[in-house]
């Protein structure tokens, strides 16, 4: 599926939570679509979060 049709679907899924439930809804949306995205780039193996998180960087003990 093209980028531009996910980012489609993303801004019309934020609007309708938006108009449905306010301005708090649609900040927890967009806010829980990014923790998805990170997970799905660390998943797929495109993302590395080893020296964010603190592993990686010691030698093994």
């Amino acid at each position: 599926m093209p980028l531009s049709v996910i980012g489609l679907f993303t801004g019309l899924l934020l609007g309708i939570a938006w108009v449905v439930a306010g301005f708090d809804a649609f900040l927890g949306t967009a806010l829980l679509g990014a923790v998805g995205f990170v997970v799905g780039k660390v998943a797929a193996g495109q993302l590395d979060l080893t020296t964010y998180l603190g592993g990686g960087g010691r030698g093994s003990r």
